[in-house]
């Protein structure tokens, strides 16, 4: 199957008698109004990456740590430092200045991101306070503060998938609903990063930690040290960068393109197709993974997030037989274009579930998400 999405169906998704298998016939109760896809079935995720461990063992010793990624990082730090302290003496309103953030900022501040991402599930080095130091340098180019939190989110996004009020990845009813046009999905997505910035707070909050406050002190102190020795035009570069980045930018499409419902309507209720479970994670396999750590193979990184971005595409060769029919994208641009101008997809086609998962991180030490993210995992491999 190599279309843009599968051809699997659902109902409208403004029908309130929408299903998938083993899902609820209409909202929980109390979200009478709510039009995102409610299902009761356990997240795909686990189940397949069992099922990959029995019938192919040795995948499991895809995981563990990549040492090439400590180079990398440093490399695109390096080259926004350089890029910032170039541009010190070029007005913000002009084109080489835009266009420097947009091609190269932007595209190396979404590396960056998509770096902490990697270095959120320890795939860096294997000592977790290694990590945590090194996701705080991975984040000053991008001038503001947010690795330290950004991973016991992201964990708790990957053990508590689709679950409401667990997983900050999910659109709130609110967004949904004064989104719900053209004009606001395309608000959406030129101001996504605001979105994916601001939203886990207003969902639930973590405790201050000193990881957090050596996150938060060690970038006011580069921004500072930037902006007193090249200037403030310097580190508005590395603003603009980290907007661009997750703006309408091509590789910003990864943000929408990992878990919004794709599928297009079936407005035929009696259809078989339509109790064909919608899937919950789709995957790209296109060029722009070379610029973002294979961020695109998502379905692979859920089912073994253990696994470092350079042996993603090992794993889906071993196990293409379980990867073959998964829905994938073929453009992350047509993936923001469709979200925009294609009526049946918006902010609500999401799966959600009222209830699984848990969230991890909330303790008080410097290597507090660790403690959620693997000791409690018990013997399952490939779980970070």
């Amino acid at each position: 199957m190599r279309s843009s999405v599968t051809t699997a169906t659902a109902l409208p998704r403004k029908a309130a008698s929408f299903t998938v298998t083993g899902a609820s016939q209409a909202p929980p109760a109390g979200r009478e109004h709510d039009d995102f896809f409610w299902t009761y079935t356990e997240e795909p995720h686990r189940t397949r990456r069992m099922a990959i461990i029995k019938a192919h063992p040795h995948v499991t010793k895809l995981c563990g740590p990549e040492p090439l990624t400590k180079y990398v990082v440093a490399f695109v730090v390096a080259l926004q430092v350089l890029c910032a302290c170039l541009l010190a003496r070029t007005p913000m309103l002009s084109w080489p200045f835009f266009l420097t953030a947009y091609v190269v900022g932007a595209t190396a501040n979404q590396n960056l991101f998509l770096a902490i991402h990697e270095i959120s599930h320890n795939l860096a080095f294997r000592s977790p306070l290694a990590n945590r130091l090194f996701a705080i340098f991975a984040n000053l180019p991008i001038g503001i503060p947010y690795s330290a939190s950004f991973r016991p989110y992201h964990l708790t996004h990957h053990k508590s998938l689709g679950v409401d009020g667990l997983d900050t990845d999910l659109p709130t009813a609110f967004e949904a609903l004064f989104l719900d046009s053209v004009a606001g999905k395309a608000f959406f997505c030129t101001f996504q990063i605001l979105f994916y910035a601001l939203r886990p707070m207003m969902v639930y909050s973590l405790p201050l930690t000193k990881i957090h406050l050596f996150n938060i002190v060690t970038q006011l102190a580069f921004d500072y040290a930037l902006v007193r020795f090249a200037g403030a035009r310097a580190l508005g570069y590395l603003i603009l960068s980290s907007f661009l980045a997750g703006s309408l930018h091509p590789c910003a499409g990864h943000f929408i393109a990992e878990h919004y419902v794709f599928e297009k309507p079936n407005k035929d209720a009696a259809n078989p197709a339509n109790k064909i479970p919608l899937p919950e994670t789709y995957s790209y396999y296109g060029p722009l993974n070379f610029l973002t750590y294979n961020v695109g193979l998502h379905n692979e990184h859920h089912d073994f997030p253990a696994i470092p971005w350079t042996r993603l595409p090992a794993l889906n060769r071993i196990a293409h037989e379980f990867y073959d029919d998964l829905p994938q994208h073929k453009s992350w641009v047509n993936v923001m274009w469709q979200f925009v101008w294609d009526k049946d997809i918006s902010l609500w086609c999401r799966i959600k579930r009222e209830e699984g998962g848990r969230k991890v991180g909330a303790g008080s030490a410097w290597n507090e998400e660790e403690l959620g993210a693997n000791e409690k995992n018990g013997p399952i491999p490939g779980v970070r």
